[in-house]
């Protein structure tokens, strides 16, 4: 090989891989060997199937690590407690706002009534995103899910539905702070969505994509720096091995990001 073929080599190997996915290696001083992949929950029909390279990736893993396992059909909206009338917890501007949203997706507010804030929150994102064309069998953890019962390997759960739904329930003025994220950013939460799709199906992101913040800063540190600092150890205790990680793409490229916090 000549000198500058292997100049060419040694620069190739210290920099990072690049996928044709939002995914990157990180190796752990345990002998954790981590692939994290940005997921996305829903996805459309030209997500699948996966990449043939990252099929491979868990073909060749220990274990698949998700945020929660979301391949049965049970349900974590169990137990929700029956709230006041919306009217009642509501701002008369913010009523109207979620009453033209609603009837844009075609929504009965009357389903609403005695949510939770949160909750309507959350069907509201998911029946956007629908509307959008995207589907829960499409997203990407949904298919490595499966992926991973075909291929007979353990699910190692980041925290699990339960844990999730106690975390909304657990946000302050009954999720009041999502609901108005939720409607304040309704357009820029829309386009979001169709950059990380392209991420998935024409270019990934680089190492330090710009993405809009749609969250307010309270809440972005509970949904999204907490939960960090929290898997960031939890992916420490697992025993030396090689693992595909999936969790929410803006946990890896958001501010206070679970990859930054690994290194």
């Amino acid at each position: 090989m000549g000198l500058f073929q292997q100049l060419k080599s040694s620069i190739r190997a210290l920099l990072p891989h690049r996928y044709r996915w939002p995914g990157l290696d990180i190796s752990l001083a345990g002998g954790q060997h981590l692939h994290l992949v940005g997921s996305i929950h829903m996805g459309t029909p030209d997500m699948s199937p996966l990449p043939p390279g990252l099929i491979s990736k868990l073909e060749q893993a220990d274990a698949l690590i998700v945020e929660a396992d979301i391949s049965g059909s049970e349900t974590p909206f169990n137990d929700i407690p029956v709230c006041p009338p919306l009217e009642d917890r509501l701002s008369e501007a913010r009523y109207q706002q979620l009453e033209q949203r609603a009837a844009e997706l075609g929504l009965s507010m009357a389903m609403f009534c005695s949510q939770p804030l949160w909750q309507v929150a959350m069907v509201l994102q998911a029946t956007h995103a629908q509307k959008l064309g995207l589907r829960p069998d499409y997203g990407i953890d949904y298919q490595l899910l499966h992926l991973a019962r075909d291929l007979s390997k353990p699910v190692i759960e980041l925290e699990g539905a339960e844990s999730q739904i106690a975390l909304l329930r657990n946000l302050t003025d009954g999720g009041a702070d999502l609901l108005n994220d939720t409607l304040t950013h309704w357009r820029t939460n829309a386009r979001l969505l169709q950059v990380m799709i392209g991420w998935w199906i024409s270019q990934p992101p680089g190492e330090t994509p710009s993405l809009p913040n749609t969250f307010s800063q309270s809440l972005y540190d509970v949904l999204m720096q907490k939960r960090n600092l929290a898997w960031r150890d939890r992916l420490h205790q697992l025993p030396p091995g090689r693992y595909v990680v999936a969790v929410g793409a803006l946990h890896l490229y958001g501010e206070g990001n679970l990859p930054s916090m690994l290194k």
